[in-house]
């Protein structure tokens, strides 16, 4: 039942997908499930009858079903999604129901059959995002293993550039081959397959190409340059994603890298030290904002009309994590009030056009004081 409205609640999508579906019903499938939530404990499921034995094992709800099981008059459809959408319409009828709550993931396509049987649909368009933003114990766990895998990657690639060898031009060896973003993006996946997660393709931008705060990277890495290397990893088992950002510089940092690095790190730390229960993302977001404004530096992206050399900062200061890598509450600008439980990364930067860039990030959880940093690793430029 949606509490606000009291009505019927109704979900449907593929819950390896769908991680509204996913979290309500803890279970994993790679075709659509159905979920409906009546009141009074009574919950049903509707799935493909393959997945049901599993689904029960896994007490998804308290009834499952296949559409089979709730044939309507007209027959159930040939297409998989339009005979769970008729099932669930058949059922809700059936238990007298005529009017149900979505949340904003609901397909068009449950709509219409719903309708067409005389249900009327409600989009709550705040329906589970409280939830997913309070992680419970179980949740914080798998972020807390995540993010420690994630770092044992990061830590593994910071160290390779850290280990390799300057070869003509500045270029960088590694073991024999020469170093590159592609090369070391594939290690990062690579290593992160050992540990059962799946990995979309890393950040790892060398010099003027980090400037661009989403720029993935190319070509070859160099030493003296800023590498910002980002890894944002899921679980296969449990969905749950980590989140970490570092800067390794081979050789000897510049000045200017190293003024960037100090600064980055101080807004982190009063950042961190802002997120609490009560607070909003905007706050947070201002308290990174001004460690760089005291210090002269542009809030925001550069004009056209600026010079490489101006340094900026170019994005929010963090963002929810959990089933999805980025989710609710933003440390931005209008970001909302945080609430405990609030799995959050914090990862201000610097980016200049004609130096690169340089982030770190960490992952912290809200409490009713001092937020928990789940992160161990060094947040140094220097990895050897």
């Amino acid at each position: 039942m949606n509490r606000a409205t009291e009505l019927p609640l109704i979900m449907a999508g593929i819950p390896t997908v769908n991680f509204n579906v996913y979290r309500r019903l803890r279970f994993k499938a790679g075709d659509t499930v159905v979920f409906l939530d009546l009141g009074g404990g009574e919950t049903h499921a509707i799935m493909r009858d393959i997945e049901m034995e599993r689904a029960r094992r896994n007490k998804a709800a308290k009834y499952i079903h296949c559409p089979a099981d709730i044939v309507p008059r007209e027959k159930l459809s040939g297409d998989r999604d339009s005979a769970n959408a008729q099932a669930a319409a058949e059922l809700l009828i059936k238990s007298g129901v005529s009017r149900v709550v979505a949340d904003r993931t609901l397909p068009l396509l449950f709509t219409h059959h719903l309708q067409e049987r005389g249900i009327d649909v409600t989009c709550d368009t705040e329906l589970g995002i409280m939830e997913r933003r309070c992680k419970d114990e179980w949740e914080i766990e798998q972020l807390r293993k995540a993010q420690r895998t994630t770092e044992q990657t990061m830590q593994r690639a910071c160290e390779i550039v850290a280990d390799s060898q300057a070869g003509a031009g500045g270029v960088l060896q590694y073991r024999g081959e020469t170093l590159t973003s592609e090369w070391l993006r594939n290690f990062i996946e690579t290593d992160l397959m050992k540990s059962n997660f799946a990995a979309p393709p890393s950040i790892v931008a060398c010099g003027p190409q980090g400037a661009d705060c989403h720029d993935l990277g190319s070509g070859e890495l160099r030493t003296g340059m800023p590498v910002i290397i980002d890894i944002f990893p899921r679980d296969r088992e449990t969905l749950y994603n980590g989140d970490c950002s570092r800067t390794v510089v081979h050789g000897e940092p510049a000045p200017t890298v190293k003024e960037m690095h100090r600064l980055v790190l101080q807004a982190k730390k009063e950042a961190e030290e802002s997120a609490r229960a009560g607070v909003t993302g905007e706050a947070v977001h201002e308290a990174a904002c001004g460690v760089f404004r005291r210090a002269g530096h542009h809030i925001g992206l550069p004009g056209e009309g600026d010079p490489d050399s101006l340094i900026c900062y170019t994005h929010g200061t963090g963002h929810g994590v959990g089933l999805d890598v980025h989710e609710p509450p933003l440390l931005d600008r209008a970001g909302p009030e945080l609430i405990i439980g609030d799995a959050l990364t914090i990862e201000p930067g610097l980016y200049c056009r004609a130096i690169g860039g340089v982030r770190v990030e960490d992952m912290v959880i809200v409490t009713e004081g001092k937020c928990l940093n789940l992160n161990t690793i060094p947040d140094g430029l220097t990895w050897s």
